[in-house]
C-alpha cells in the first residue's frame, strides 16, 4: 500500500466517507452561521454594550447542553445513532432556517437570536454524542486513529471556510443570507446518512436502556478513568481561561480596524493553523510516543499565543498568533481523542462523549462569559492576556496532579474496562 493510502486509509470505508463529506460541508455552515451570529449580535447593541452581548451567545449555547448533554449520551447508547442524527440535523437545519427569516423579515430585537442559538444548542446537545459514538462503528478499531486525524482535518478545513465565507457573504449580502445557506448545509449530513448501508449491528445486551442508572453509570466511568478525567479538565480549565474568539469583533471593529472581511479572516486564523497541525498529525500520531508529554506542551502553547495575541494591535500578528493557537489546540485535540476513544468500550461511548463535551462545550461557551464580562470592565486586550496566563497556569495545575498523563505512552495499554462499583 502507498504512503497516500496509508494517511487516508479510513476514506476506503464506504459509510465514513461519505458522513466525512456531509460534514464538511454541514460543519462549514454551522461554523458560518456561529461567527455570523456574533457578528449579528455586536450589530444590535450599543459599543459600550458589545462585550456583555458577545459574551451571552456562549452562555445561552451552553445552558442546552448543561440540560440535555447527560441525557443525550444515554439516548445515544440507548437508540439507532444513525436516526438520532437523522432527527438532530432535521433540527438544527430549522432553526438556522428560522434565524433566517426573521434576519430577512427585518427583525431587530436580540432576544429571538439569543433563543435561536440555544435551540439549535440543544439539538446540537443530542447530536455530539451520537455522532461521535457513531463514527467508531464505521470503521475497524486499527483504523479509528486515522479516522479521529481525518475527522479533525475535516473540521478544521470548514473552520476556515465557514468563517472566511461568512465575511464575504455578510459583506456582500447580509446575515440572513450566512444562516440561509447553514440551514441547507444539514442536507449534505441528512443525505450522506441515508445513504449509508451494511452498518454493523450492536451486539446483543449491549445497548443501554434510558434511566438514570444508566446516566450514573457513564458519570461513574468517566471520573473513575484517570486519562479521561485529566484529559476533560484540561479541555474545560484552558478553553474556559482562554476563550477569545466571542470578542473577535471587538478587535476587528476597534482595535484592528479591519471591518467584516477581515474579522471572517481572524475567525478563520485558528483553523488556518490547524489544517496544518492536523495534516502533519495524520502523519505522526502513531509515531508519538510521549503522547501525554506533547498534548501537555500543546495545551501551555495554545496559552502562550493566546497571550499574545491579547497584546498585538497589528493585523498579520494576530493573524499568526491565532493561527499558532490553532495547530496547539488540534494536536491536543487530536492526542485526547485517541485517548478517550480507544479507552471507552463502544456500549459507554455516547454517555462518555455526553460527559466529555459538557466540559468540553461549557469551558469555551463559559468563558466567552467570562471574557465579555472582563472585557466590559478591563478591555478586551486585557480580558485576552489574563485568559491565556490562566490557560498556562491550569494546565501546571492538571500536569502536576494527573502523573499518569505525565506518563502516557502510545505503548500505554488503554483498553478499558468498566471501573468496579
Amino acid at each position: 500500500m502507498s504512503e497516500s493510502s496509508e494517511l487516508f486509509v479510513a476514506l476506503r470505508h464506504r459509510n465514513f466517507r461519505l458522513l466525512w463529506g456531509g460534514q464538511l460541508v454541514s460543519m462549514a455552515g454551522t461554523l458560518m452561521q456561529s461567527a455570523a451570529i456574533l457578528w449579528h449580535v455586536s450589530l444590535l447593541v450599543p459599543p459600550n454594550q458589545r462585550g456583555i452581548a458577545l459574551g451571552l451567545v456562549g452562555l445561552v449555547r451552553l445552558l442546552p447542553i448543561v440540560v440535555f448533554s447527560l441525557v443525550a449520551g444515554v439516548v445515544a447508547d440507548a437508540h439507532d445513532r444513525r436516526r438520532t442524527m437523522l432527527l438532530t440535523q432535521g433540527g438544527m437545519a430549522l432553526a438556522a432556517g428560522a434565524l433566517a427569516w426573521l434576519t430577512f423579515a427585518g427583525v431587530h430585537a436580540l432576544w429571538p437570536v439569543y433563543l435561536l442559538a440555544g435551540v439549535g444548542a440543544a439539538f446540537g446537545a443530542f447530536d455530539g454524542p451520537a455522532r461521535q459514538s457513531f463514527i467508531p462503528t464505521l470503521v475497524p478499531r486499527e483504523h479509528l486513529p486515522n479516522a479521529i486525524s481525518l475527522n479533525t482535518i475535516m473540521f478544521q478545513t470548514a473552520a476556515v471556510v465557514g468563517p472566511a465565507l461568512a465575511g464575504l457573504v455578510i459583506g456582500e449580502l447580509g446575515v440572513g443570507w450566512a444562516y440561509a445557506f447553514n440551514a441547507t448545509s444539514f442536507l449534505c449530513v441528512i443525505g450522506a446518512l441515508l445513504a449509508m448501508h451494511d452498518l454493523p449491528r450492536r451486539e446483543a445486551g449491549t445497548a443501554s436502556a434510558v434511566s438514570f442508572g444508566a446516566a450514573w453509570e457513564g458519570l461513574r466511568f468517566v471520573f473513575r478513568s484517570p486519562l479521561i478525567r485529566s484529559t476533560m479538565l484540561l479541555d474545560f480549565f484552558a478553553t474556559f481561561f482562554a476563550s477569545a474568539t466571542a470578542l473577535l469583533p471587538i478587535f476587528a471593529q476597534d482595535i484592528l480596524h479591519v471591518g467584516a472581511h477581515g474579522y471572517g479572516l481572524l475567525s478563520a486564523a485558528p483553523a488556518v493553523g490547524s489544517i496544518v497541525a492536523s495534516v502533519v498529525m495524520v502523519r505522526l500520531i502513531e509515531r508519538i510516543r510521549r503522547r501525554g508529554v506533547v498534548m501537555l506542551w500543546a495545551v501551555a502553547a495554545y496559552g502562550l499565543a493566546t497571550v499574545v495575541f491579547g497584546l498585538s494591535r497589528n493585523f498579520a500578528l494576530t493573524f499568526a498568533c491565532l493561527a499558532l493557537s490553532g495547530s496547539a489546540d488540534t494536536v491536543s485535540m487530536v492526542i485526547r481523542n485517541v485517548v478517550r476513544q480507544l479507552s471507552t468500550p463502544d456500549h459507554l461511548r455516547g454517555r462518555m462523549t455526553s460527559v466529555v463535551m459538557v466540559f468540553f462545550m461549557g469551558g469555551p461557551q463559559l468563558g466567552e462569559f467570562e471574557a465579555g464580562l472582563l472585557a466590559n470592565v478591563c478591555g478586551a486586550p486585557f480580558s485576552v492576556v489574563a485568559g491565556g496566563v490562566g490557560c498556562v497556569l491550569a494546565v501546571a495545575w492538571v500536569a502536576a496532579r494527573t502523573p499518569q498523563l505525565r506518563r502516557y505512552r502510545r505503548e500505554t495499554a488503554v483498553v478499558a474496562n468498566l471501573p468496579n462499583a
